[in-house]
């Protein structure tokens, strides 16, 4: 039995993190603490917890503690168990993927793209972003008014004459000289104002520029100048949030509605709003707004650039919570909870989207549950809420890969998808890479006792169902139904049949929503498996082409797939740039050239 009084009287009073341990050392929980003593008591003597909680103390049976030298240093590690160990009582939020970026690259003319990752020395970063369309909104502008180049290098280097971009005046054409560097670069420039929301200084230069060429009876040039102010005005009227141009700050709002949480993240850089983004959180049915929040500042601020602003909607330990995260950051962080004027405006703004965010996702699902509820009528399976689906692609044998998707909870389960990359097989033969598809996934699955789903779905006619039969059998796998999914003979949307084991083929009608549900998770295996399958093919293509040549090993292959992304963009770049790939001299990189456009000549 768990003696809870012995484990509090044996706590210390230093700041560290404490997991809460059940049967068979199941770790239920993860926290931190800027005092173990406090923060593990308060379980066990208070008596207002919710009931995720309570149910979580009764399920413990050990506590183990490891002291930090700082709260901060808690939270790294607090959130670096939370993504190891996926706690059942600990709330959630699956954010991994990084937030983009716009990036100015260092060129003498800087290309204008968006960007993941870690950016190189000599380019420009602005953001980060909440999502890429968010991005590539930005990029439009940019391009429309400030007429920036957006194309690769490879392609930039060997233009002989301008692209479409510039014939509708999204570009100058620096490719050809149609503008001077000293041009461009002032262009550049106001750019660079603009994202960092000093739009007004642009405006003047701008309006100046407009005044001379008048002057000068430039009308033409004029007009374009004026054109840009137009449009410029338009952008930030819309787009700056208030007065406070330079303002960098996160304004983030929890709102649950109709058995929902959602957090939606708003962001603000240089007095831009670049737009928003909703979160739902994992293991949240009965938490509390504030312990969302809480959960949300420490797991996604591990991850992603602190700005000085944190606007709030619920009432936390602020003074805590900034000094945390002011430690982490280099610099003092501000966590508001009571915002007053145009935060106040931006806050309930903020909380508006949550609410748009959660009433999207109850209609989302009430789609769902009717879909899936009527394939289960469909197939007569009442439990039906697993299903997997296979799909595979090639190119004339080429590069095969085997896609496997996974809808469970009424919805997509992205995190849960797996590519299988298909080799030993004659090529094209999509049998031998279903079966080897199955037989890794259901034989490790079978191997860890991992789970199952209710239902497979198979792309394709009775051919490749039955090798998912035969698999199956082998594998000693009783209770997983199969259900091919085969075009038809016009191979057209809303004409796909569905076949059994036993070579019976049902075509359901056109607007069934059981058809959707199938046509749905069919795509996404198709989707998933075509991506998968132009990417390998792209680094075999390039490796292929490289490994003949002398003096360019494993190594030397990565770097140019790195740096070029691909074959055609390697033999559309120049010996000057292949020579700037790192471990590349001079001489390699003519012997390159040479290589790959001999090869091209000869095909």
């Amino acid at each position: 039995m768990f003696d809870s009084a012995e484990l509090l009287a044996s706590l210390p009073g230093l700041p560290g993190v404490y997991r809460m341990l059940g049967e068979d050392a199941e770790v239920l929980y993860v926290g931190k603490a800027g005092d173990l003593k406090k923060r593990v008591s308060s379980y066990f003597q208070k008596n207002d917890l919710s009931p995720r909680i309570r149910l979580m103390v009764g399920k413990i049976r050990a506590v183990e503690i490891s002291v930090t030298r700082s709260e901060s240093e808690a939270l790294i590690l607090e959130n670096n168990l939370i993504k190891a160990l996926s706690p059942r009582y600990n709330i959630l939020f699956r954010d991994d993927k990084s937030y983009p970026y716009l990036m100015l690259s260092g060129h003498a003319y800087p290309r204008l793209a968006s960007f993941r990752g870690v950016p190189q020395r000599q380019d420009h970063c602005f953001g980060p972003f909440p999502n890429a369309y968010a991005v590539r909104e930005s990029i439009h502008i940019l391009q429309k008014i400030f007429r920036l180049r957006t194309c690769e290098d490879s392609v930039f280097n060997h233009r002989s004459r301008p692209c479409l971009l510039h014939q509708i005046r999204r570009c100058t054409a620096p490719c050809v000289g149609a503008i001077s560097e000293q041009d461009y670069a002032a262009d550049v420039n106001n750019a660079m104002l603009f994202v960092s929301g000093k739009a007004n200084q642009v405006l003047d230069a701008i309006g100046e520029k407009m005044q001379l060429a008048a002057a000068a009876q430039a009308y033409e040039t004029a007009a374009l100048y004026r054109d840009q102010i137009k449009s410029l005005t338009a952008v930030r009227e819309k787009q700056f949030v208030g007065s406070q141009n330079q303002m960098d700050a996160d304004v983030i709002a929890v709102v649950g509605a109709q058995g929902l949480l959602c957090v939606n993240l708003l962001m603000i850089r240089g007095g831009r709003h670049l737009g928003d983004r909703s979160l739902f959180p994992q293991n949240a049915q009965d938490a509390s707004p504030g312990e969302a929040l809480s959960a949300f500042l420490s797991q996604h601020y591990l991850n992603f650039d602190i700005p000085p602003t944190i606007i709030v909607s619920e009432a936390i330990e602020q003074e805590s919570i900034g000094a945390t995260l002011s430690e982490r950051a280099g610099y003092k962080v501000t966590v508001q909870s009571r915002p007053v004027g145009e935060r106040k405006v931006w806050l309930q703004m903020t909380v508006n989207n949550a609410r748009l965010s959660i009433a999207r996702q109850v209609a989302q699902k009430s789609t769902q549950s009717a879909r899936l509820a009527a394939l289960q009528t469909a197939l007569d399976m009442a439990e039906l809420q697993r299903i997997e689906c296979f799909d595979i692609s090639h190119t004339m044998g080429e590069a095969t890969v085997a896609s496997c998707v996974v809808y469970d909870q009424e919805a997509m389960q992205p995190g849960q998808y797996r590519r299988f990359n298909i080799s030993g097989i004659t090529a094209g033969d999509d049998y031998a890479a279903m079966r080897d598809a199955l037989t890794r996934r259901y034989g490790k699955i079978r191997q860890t006792d991992g789970q199952f789903p209710d239902l497979v779905l198979i792309d394709g006619g009775l051919g490749q169902l039955n090798i998912a039969v035969a698999v199956m059998c082998e594998l000693g796998i009783t209770d997983v139904a199969l259900i091919g999914v085969a075009k038809g003979a016009e191979r057209k949307a809303g004409l796909e049949q569905l076949v059994t084991v036993d070579g019976r083929a049902t075509r359901l009608a056109a607007d069934d929503p059981a058809l959707h549900l199938v046509q749905q998770i069919r795509d996404e295996a198709h989707r998933f498996a075509i991506t998968g399958h132009r990417a390998r093919r792209g680094r075999a293509r390039t490796s292929s082409s490289l490994e003949n040549i002398a003096g360019v090993g494993p190594r030397r292959r990565q770097k140019i797939l790195e740096t070029f992304g691909g074959l055609r963009e390697l033999k559309n770049a120049g010996i000057e740039e292949i020579a700037q790939v790192p471990g590349i001299s001079r001489a390699l990189a003519e012997q390159i050239y040479n290589e790959l456009h001999q090869r091209r000549m000869s095909e």
